[in-house]
């Protein structure tokens, strides 16, 4: 007993010391400031030379050229600088017509292809590696299914489409490139790139640019389907399907890769003329270590502009020197037009900029989560889009809307629905908007 009774008095003379050391010890400092969670969202700030993102909205005169009446659409955003003419177009459009293309949506495919028009005909890909050609009644005038012999339709999916000298040519996340006549969807050529092209081509004085999903770029003849010239980037293991289709900068093609790397190539040699990387991520967000360019090049104005799905969207010189870097990401390719950039960003909003400067002009909210609830927000509407038409920015969205907003102020001046909701860009040719929905479905706005 005597020694349980000496250990337990040192005992209690320890905590005896501990607490005289703990009564003479700094009071515990509580520091300022908002505090959030381990799993809260972080607000974004400005980094890596990024502008401060301003979160008041603001109502700026806006001096657009007038409308022009494009009797072709002949690649992704038009024109393979990525920069089309803003088109003619009703503020009340109707649906006149539909037609099927093929496979819609679901869990493990997606449409990527927006329509190109040329010579009376809209050609359109599924889902899978269906192309179908459509006369402006929304007649079929033909389809091909280019799934490769030695494959089964389900196995891929993604691929964009182009249309020039009476020839159509077809990307797909197969990994091919093929070139089919216009008038009948017979296959002229076929090349075989060994990695998925789920991106558009571009095609400009008979040569096909592509690029593919491990950070390769080709240069192909569009006479006979032969490589021309190749070069590789930096690879990356993360990617998005539906992107990185390259733009014409004069003497020039830039060529967007899955590492946030945008290359610009000399078309006569392939030789590397410069690169940049479009950097900087959301911080906090799961989907942040995406690094791809999602915000394909669009070369406007003898400026390049750029943007990544995680908050950053960049302005170049053709020399490939920055010029600004915004803190908003763009989710497809940019709409420029009277001193402003127009973007879907990756939170689903949609952006004006300063064109000169990136500061933030306003920002209004598009459908986003298709659940309210905190709790059961996993799913997220898809928005595709802005496209300038006489006047108004058009945004169609997978909720089944298509919308006008003032490019003043960003106030929606008017919607239509879109039955099966959008899956892709619409595509503006004499004054009839074209665009595929979720089911697989092509439908004629006017």
């Amino acid at each position: 007993m005597g020694a349980i009774a000496v250990k337990l008095s040192k005992y209690a003379a320890g905590i005896i010391v501990l607490g005289l050391f703990t009564a003479c010890s700094a009071p515990e400092v509580i520091l300022t400031g908002e505090r959030f969670g381990l799993r809260d969202e972080v607000p974004d700030g400005p980094a890596d030379g990024a502008n401060a993102v301003s979160t008041a909205n603001r109502s700026v005169p806006i001096s657009l050229p007038a409308p022009t009446n494009h009797a072709a659409w002949t690649h992704r955003a038009g024109e393979p600088d990525h920069a089309i003419r803003q088109p003619i177009f009703s503020i009340s459009p109707t649906l006149i017509w539909t037609a099927k293309t093929g496979q819609g949506n679901d869990r493990k495919h997606r449409i990527t292809a927006d329509p190109v028009v040329a010579d009376g005909r809209i050609f359109t890909l599924d889902s899978r590696a269906k192309v179908t050609a459509f006369s402006t009644q929304g007649s079929t005038l033909w389809s091909a299914d280019l799934t490769p012999d030695n494959e089964r339709s389900d196995d891929a999916s993604g691929g964009g489409l182009a249309v020039a000298g009476g020839r159509l040519f077809v990307s797909s996340g197969f990994g091919t490139v093929s070139a089919l006549e216009v008038n009948s969807g017979a296959v002229i050529w076929t090349q075989k790139i060994d990695a998925p092209v789920s991106g558009a081509p571009t095609v400009v004085d008979g040569v096909v640019y592509i690029a593919s999903k491990d950070s390769r770029a080709f240069a192909i003849d569009a006479t006979n389907g032969r490589i021309k010239w190749q070069l590789a980037g930096t690879p990356d293991v993360s990617s998005v399907v539906g992107t990185s289709s390259p733009a014409l900068a004069g003497g020039l093609i830039l060529f967007p890769f899955p590492s946030g790397e945008l290359v610009a190539v000399k078309r006569q040699d392939g030789a590397r003329a410069w690169g940049a990387l479009v950097t900087g991520q959301r911080r906090g967000r799961g989907y942040s270590s995406i690094t791809d360019i999602t915000g394909e090049p669009v070369v406007a104005n003898g400026v390049v502009y750029a943007g990544n799905p995680v908050g950053r969207t960049i302005a170049m010189n053709l020399e490939g020197s920055r010029i600004w870097t915004a803190s908003d990401g763009a989710t497809g390719p940019v709409w420029v037009d009277g001193g402003s950039v127009f973007l879907i960003s990756d939170e689903a909003k949609l952006v004006r900029l300063d064109a000169s400067t990136g500061s933030r002009i306003w920002a209004i909210d598009l459908p986003y989560f298709t659940k309210e609830k905190a709790r059961r927000r996993k799913a997220i509407y898809a928005n595709f889009g802005p496209v300038m038409a006489s006047g108004n920015l058009w945004v169609a969205s997978s909720d089944g809307v298509m919308r006008a907003f003032n490019p003043v102020d960003g106030s929606m001046v008017a919607s239509v629905d879109i039955p099966g909701g959008a899956a892709s860009r619409p595509v503006i040719v004499n004054g009839v908007a074209y665009l595929v929905n979720t089911k697989g479905q092509l439908l004629a706005l006017h």
